[in-house]
Formats: C-alpha cells, sequence, structure tokens
C-alpha cells in the first residue's frame, strides 16, 4: 500500500508543471500511454542494443532484438518480429557476444534493407550484415566492431578489439552494399594532434579508436579512446577506455578532444551532442549548457525524439523522487523543466552478463513509440511504450 501511495504521489508531481501551452510536445504521454512487451514469451531474454540506435525499422513495420535462452544473454542470436502479425524470423545465429549491455550492436542500415551486428564464432571476432529480404549473410570485416551507424546509410564505423586491436588501432567506414572499408581518421594522426592530451592521460601507451558514433548527416563521428588492460574481452578490465574525440569526415580534420564521456547521443541537427547529466555540447568547439529545470537523472541514457522536441533517458527512480530500488523511464521537455515518468519497474533482475543490460531507452522513428529493456524477472524483455494518440 505504501509503494502504491508512493507511486500516486509520484505520477501527481513528477512533470506536474502545466503545458506551456496548445502545443505542448509532452502532452502524448501525460495519459493514456500503452506499455507491453514486444515478444510475450518466457524462457528467453529479447534485448534491444541501445539507446544510439532504434529496434523498429525505418518503415515502422518490424522490431529487432537479440534473443537468448543462455541464462547470461551472451550467446543467442537476432531476429525480427512483425509487429502487425507477430511472425518471428531469425536473421543470424550462433552468435557469442560481449555481453548483455549491448548485445551484438545489431542496428538498421540501408535504408532497412539490411542489418549490421557483430560478435563471436569460432573464437573470431567480426563484423557482419543480413539483407533482410533475402536472409544472406556476409562478412563485413574480422577482427573489428561496429560502431554505430545511421539507418538511411549504408555506411557503418569500424573498430578494432579494444582489449586487442593489433593493426586495427584506426576508425575505418565501410559500406555494407560494396563492402568497401576506408581509413577516415588514423591513431597516429590523433598522437599528432593531441599528444599532450594522450600523455596525460594514458601515459605514453597505445592508443585505438573505440565506439565511434556517426552523425546523422554523415559528417561528423565522435568516439572513445581504448588502450588493452591485459583483460579478457568479457571483463571490466579488458582495456582501459576514455575521453571523447570528435572528428569532421567532411574537413577530414579533428575537431576537439575532451576527457569527459558519460552517455553522449547526436542530436538531429548533427552538431550537438545530448549528454548524460541534462548537457548539450557543440561537438566542434565544446561549448555546454544545461537543460534548465530537470533533476538529475545521474548516469542515465538520454536520447532526443526525431523532431528533437523531446529526450527520453532511464535513471534511478530515487532522482525523481522514488525509490532508488526501482529504474524508470523519463520524457523531458528539451526547453527544459516539463517531464513525466511513463513507467518505472524493479531493474534487478534479467541477463546474468557480467555487464548487466540497462533499459537504453530510444524514440522509433516518427516519435510515437519509446523502446526499453526491463530487467524486473529472470528475462531481460524488451518494451515499449506507445504515446496516446494526437
Amino acid at each position: 500500500m505504501k509503494s502504491l501511495l508512493v507511486y500516486c504521489l509520484l505520477a501527481a508531481s513528477v512533470g506536474a508543471a502545466e503545458p506551456r501551452n496548445s502545443t505542448d510536445p509532452l502532452a502524448p504521454w501525460r495519459t493514456g500511454v500503452k506499455i507491453h512487451p514486444v515478444a510475450e514469451q518466457s524462457g528467453r531474454h529479447t534485448i534491444h542494443s541501445y539507446f544510439n540506435t532504434c529496434p523498429e525499422s525505418p518503415d515502422g513495420k518490424t522490431v529487432m532484438f537479440f534473443t537468448s535462452t543462455a541464462r547470461n544473454a551472451q550467446q543467442g542470436e537476432v531476429c525480427l518480429r512483425d509487429r502487425a502479425t507477430g511472425k518471428e524470423t531469425v536473421l543470424t545465429r550462433e552468435l557469442n557476444v560481449e555481453d548483455a549491455h549491448r548485445v551484438a550492436c545489431q542496428q538498421w542500415v540501408s535504408q532497412g534493407r539490411r542489418v549490421v551486428f557483430q560478435g563471436e564464432r569460432t573464437n573470431r571476432w567480426f563484423t557482419g550484415v543480413v539483407d533482410v529480404a533475402t536472409g544472406q549473410e556476409r562478412l563485413l570485416a574480422e577482427d573489428r566492431l561496429a560502431g554505430w551507424g545511421q539507418p538511411q546509410s549504408d555506411l557503418v564505423p569500424l573498430y578494432g578489439l579494444h582489449w586487442n586491436p593489433g593493426a586495427h588501432r584506426d576508425l575505418e567506414l565501410v559500406n555494407v552494399e560494396t563492402g568497401a572499408i576506408s581509413t577516415a581518421a588514423t591513431a597516429d594522426a590523433l598522437q599528432k594532434a593531441y599528444p599532450e592530451y594522450l600523455k596525460k592521460n594514458f601515459g605514453g601507451k597505445p592508443v585505438s579508436i573505440f565506439f565511434p558514433i556517426l552523425s546523422p548527416d554523415l559528417n561528423r563521428v565522435f568516439f572513445k579512446l581504448a588502450t588493452p588492460a591485459g583483460g579478457d574481452a568479457r571483463s571490466s578490465r579488458a582495456s582501459t577506455r576514455l575521453g571523447m574525440v570528435c572528428y569532421s569526415l567532411h574537413d577530414q580534420r579533428f575537431l576537439r578532444a575532451d576527457t569527459r564521456w558519460g552517455h553522449p547521443a547526436w542530436l538531429p541537427d548533427a552538431r550537438t551532442i545530448l549528454e548524460a547529466g541534462n548537457l548539450l555540447i557543440d561537438s566542434k568547439t565544446g561549448t555546454t549548457r544545461r537543460i534548465p529545470g530537470l533533476p538529475g537523472f545521474g548516469s542515465g541514457h538520454p536520447s532526443a525524439s526525431p523532431d528533437g522536441q523531446l529526450m527520453v533517458t532511464d535513471t534511478l527512480m530515487d532522482r525523481v523522487g522514488g525509490s532508488a530500488k526501482e529504474w524508470g523511464v523519463v520524457v523531458a521537455d528539451m526547453r527544459g523543466t516539463n517531464h513525466v515518468v511513463i513507467h518505472h519497474f524493479n531493474n534487478s533482475q534479467g541477463a546474468s552478463s557480467w555487464r548487466r543490460s540497462h533499459p537504453h531507452p530510444v524514440f522509433n522513428p516518427d516519435g510515437q513509440r519509446i523502446y526499453f529493456n526491463v530487467n524486473s524477472g529472470p528475462w531481460t524483455q524488451l518494451y515499449v511504450a506507445e504515446a496516446a494518440p494526437k
């Protein structure tokens, strides 16, 4: 009864500021939101990969997720589910992944005609692509992992294994249609551009480019840096990873380097980075401002709606007046102040991977649905929240 009372008070108070005008972008998320699992089936995990990519296809007809019957969710397959019929299609099987946190980094590319994924088979890590219509799978690159591309594009960034990059220390771009791989930026050029930065943060150790994320217009990319730490790939000690470097692919030059990396995502303007802490960072100048009047959502995973009016993030509920034992999904007005908790849940169970799955909420292509992972039971499940009709 006490928890119910807390929730009722929370629902009445969080984001309770009155809409500023009749075009309040939060209106569809205040009441009438429908929330349910994407695929009701026990005995398996269904996990979407990350908040930098949407599991729903660009045409809105299909949802993609990694499914696994292993308790740690580190072995499984990438599946598609037709939203209208519930029919499921397996795209790729027998895939080992780093963890349940990002699973196969599966992502839509080529306007939804293809899916890119990463994983390990027979002790070899690789990035692959599957043609959705034919089911044909092709190898794109061995000993390299996939960064985040854009669903409308054929380009996907690649990086070497952060725990053992070998010769693959640079940022590469692969064209998933032709298979051609080009070098976009090198670790040696990075060393020349920021010698003091690298010396201070990595003590002279060799670094590789890690975890690149392409901007919506494909003109810029930001990434972390990594150096091997002698650990196993499936371990927090695999490598040391820090910093944020922004690079202009159009101008072929580094824009800036910073030590801060929380959980960044591009805004639709392809210039601004939305970062944990309600921060907006100019990718060229580093100029940073905070979205006013919002609670501190901790180290949540924020991302923007397609029109840039809203952001969605996950957060521990004690950040917004609830229990620290629960996680919540919050939608907020990018102008500040107004926000609403659309769902909250126990997130302490789910896949037993060494690195746990987080909700990682993200908007669908038209901004009417939000997908997120829930760990309230033994199986991590992909959920969807559907906004009230406008």
